[in-house]
């Protein structure tokens, strides 16, 4: 396929994937091992505040677990907008940059320098994104509560009571209707964000571009996306069940793991950069 112009580039509909093997999800694992281990305290510290905003859910929530699943629920869905830095660090990695936490600085205030279209393919649609992940995490959170309190043959406020009145409940098919709406929000949201956040932070795209191509590169790559996707669900569930130690890893590890996961997914050259389209002049009539 010949390379894209540069009028063609800067306005894809939906950026183009490459089709993997099914193992590649654990490369990219031993890929994001690494990235944790050279980027040291600087990702490690990303673990450690995920951990504790676990531990304040966990104490805030604990005599509630039915708001407690949906809460921990909601935490996953903004998983990918929390790690946007630590996709930053591997990125910085891959060019040859130093990787320090001027560039987690950077990346979190990036937002407020670019005030050229609210809606466009700056880094405002980067908190576009963030602010649609969280509305998902409630509504989630509302209706995980909703539904567990008003089915549950009685109050479920422990882990104990969950497992005995809704897991293992022998009449009504709470658990399975719970887990079936679960499934209904988390397989569109995981083929929504797979490479949305990357790719925004990255290329020069819009929310809409960003979001069909991540869709594509999941169509694309049904196996290894499935597996891809399991494995971050068995990882998130060791790190939560060692008492939130475990995310003081897995969590940048998984964030790390997904850039790699993206740049193998999805064909970068045919899009434009963002570093690039800020080295250029604003056009007239933008601040």
């Amino acid at each position: 396929m010949p390379p894209a112009t540069p009028t063609q580039a800067s306005r894809p509909v939906v950026g183009a994937v490459h089709t993997l093997s099914i193992g590649r999800p654990l490369h990219w694992l031993t890929l994001g091992w690494r990235d944790m281990r050279r980027c040291g305290w600087v990702s490690v510290l990303h673990g450690l505040v995920m951990a504790l905003f676990g531990a304040v859910l966990l104490s805030v929530a604990h005599h509630r677990f039915w708001l407690l699943a949906g809460a921990f629920s909601g935490f996953l869905l903004m998983a990918p907008v929390l790690a946007t830095s630590l996709y930053a660090l591997s990125r910085a990695l891959m060019l040859g940059e130093p990787a320090n936490a001027r560039v987690v600085v950077h990346t979190w205030l990036a937002w407020q320098r670019e005030h050229g279209s609210k809606w466009g393919n700056d880094y405002w649609c980067m908190v576009q994104f963030g602010a649609l992940l969280a509305l998902a995490g409630t509504g989630w959170v509302v209706t995980s509560a909703a539904l567990i309190t008003l089915l549950a043959p009685v109050p479920v406020n422990t882990p104990l009571a969950f497992a005995q009145h809704v897991v293992l409940a022998k009449e009504g098919y709470l658990f399975e209707l719970w887990l079936m709406l679960g499934g209904v929000l988390a397989a569109p949201m995981f083929a929504s964000t797979a490479v949305a956040m990357p790719l925004l932070l990255d290329r020069q795209v819009t929310l809409l571009q960003a979001v069909l191509t991540s869709w594509r590169a999941v169509l694309a790559n049904p196996l290894p996306m499935a597996l891809w996707a399991a494995i971050i669900m068995v990882l998130t569930l060791i790190g939560l069940l060692s008492g939130m130690l475990g995310l003081i890893v897995v969590m940048p590890v998984l964030g790390h793991a997904s850039w790699h996961a993206y740049c193998e997914l999805v064909d970068r050259a045919t899009l434009p950069s963002r570093d690039a389209a800020t080295t250029q002049p604003a056009p007239p009539g933008r601040s």
